[in-house]
C-alpha cells in the first residue's frame, strides 16, 4: 500500500516552524490544566471554521458549509456541528477584571492620584481621613457607585495588587493589572495579550498596512548576573513607557467618549524573557517584523 507524501512550499515549511515555537508554551499550559489532544483537536476545528467564515469571504457573500470545509479541511459534518456553536465559557471576561483594570489605569493616569514623580501615591482608605485630598474610596466611587470600595480592597489584598502600609493607607503594588494571585485574571490577560501580540505579528507577516510596532532585541551567551541587570533595566524603562502611554490613553479615552467615531481599541505591552541556551538559539540580532 502506497502512502502519499505531501510536499510543502518553503513558506509553508517556515510557517510550520514558527507555529511549533508559538504553540509549544500553549501545549504546556493545556497539559498542566488537564486539556489533552482531543480537546485541542475540537478547539482547532472550531477556530478554523470561525476564522474561515469571518476572514475568507468572497465579495462579502455568506459562506456555505461546503466552502468552509473546502478551505479548512474540516469535514462537513463537523462544520455543521461547530459552526453555530455558542461561545465557550472561557471567553467570558472575569467579573472583577474590567473594573480593576480601569481603577489601576486611572490611579496611574490622573494627576490627583500621583506623587511629584508621577507615580501612584498611597491613598487613605476613606474620604476625609488623614488630611488627604483624595482617598481610595473616592477612586472607586469615581468609576462605580454599585460596588463598595471595601469589596474592591479586600479582593486586591487577596490578589496582591494592593497592600496597607503602617499608616493604614492603600498602596498599589503593581503598575498594571497582573495579580500575584488569581488564576482567572491571569488566564484572561494571557488570552488578551497573546492574541493582540500575535495579531500584530501575523498582520505584519501577511503584509497588511500600516504595519504594527512589533519588535524585540535578543542576545545569547550571557551570565545570570548580566541577565538580572538587563531584566531590571527592561522593567525600569518598560514601566516608564507604559505609564506614559497609559496617561495619554486615559486622556484621549475621556475626550473621545460618546463620539460616533470612537470605535477603536488599542493595546501596548512589554515583556522580558530569559532561559538557558538551547539548540534553537540564533545569533545576536535585532528582530523586526514591522514598525509603525
Amino acid at each position: 500500500m502506497q502512502t502519499e507524501t505531501l510536499v510543502y512550499s518553503k513558506k509553508q515549511t517556515l510557517t510550520a516552524s514558527a507555529l511549533r515555537q508559538v504553540l509549544r508554551p500553549l501545549v504546556k499550559l493545556m497539559l498542566a490544566n488537564g486539556l489533552g489532544y482531543a480537546f485541542a483537536t475540537d478547539l482547532l476545528k472550531g477556530l478554523f471554521i470561525e476564522v474561515a467564515e469571518a476572514e475568507f469571504r468572497i465579495g462579502g457573500k455568506r459562506q456555505t458549509d461546503a466552502r468552509i470545509s473546502l478551505i479548512t479541511g474540516v469535514h462537513r459534518k463537523d462544520v455543521r456541528r461547530l459552526r453555530h456553536k455558542q461561545p465557550d465559557a472561557f471567553e467570558v471576561v472575569p467579573a472583577n477584571v474590567s473594573l480593576g483594570s480601569q481603577l489601576i489605569a486611572l490611579w496611574n493616569a490622573d494627576e490627583k492620584y500621583l506623587d511629584e514623580e508621577g507615580l501612584p501615591k498611597p491613598l487613605q482608605r476613606f474620604s476625609g481621613v488623614g488630611g488627604g485630598t483624595y482617598s481610595f474610596e473616592d477612586l472607586v466611587r469615581s468609576l462605580s457607585k454599585d460596588i463598595h470600595p471595601r469589596a474592591v480592597l479586600d479582593e486586591w489584598l487577596r490578589l496582591g495588587i494592593a497592600r496597607l502600609d503602617a499608616q493604614n493607607r492603600v498602596c498599589l503594588t503593581t503598575d498594571a493589572f497582573v495579580p500575584e494571585q488569581g488564576t482567572d485574571e491571569k488566564l484572561f490577560y494571557l488570552g488578551h495579550n497573546l492574541h493582540d501580540h500575535a495579531e500584530a505579528a501575523v498582520s505584519n507577516v501577511l503584509g497588511k498596512h500600516p504595519a504594527f510596532l512589533e519588535r524585540c532585541v535578543h542576545y545569547d551567551g550571557m551570565t545570570a548576573e548580566s541577565i538580572a541587570e538587563l531584566a531590571a533595566v527592561s522593567e525600569k524603562f518598560g514601566m516608564k513607557a507604559l505609564r506614559e502611554i497609559n496617561r495619554k490613553a486615559n486622556k484621549y479615552s475621556e475626550a473621545d467618549s460618546g463620539q460616533s467615531a470612537g470605535n477603536q481599541r488599542m493595546t501596548f505591552g512589554i515583556y522580558f524573557y530569559n532561559a538557558p541556551m538551547g539548540p534553537m538559539v540564533e545569533n545576536k540580532t535585532e528582530e523586526q517584523t514591522g514598525a509603525a
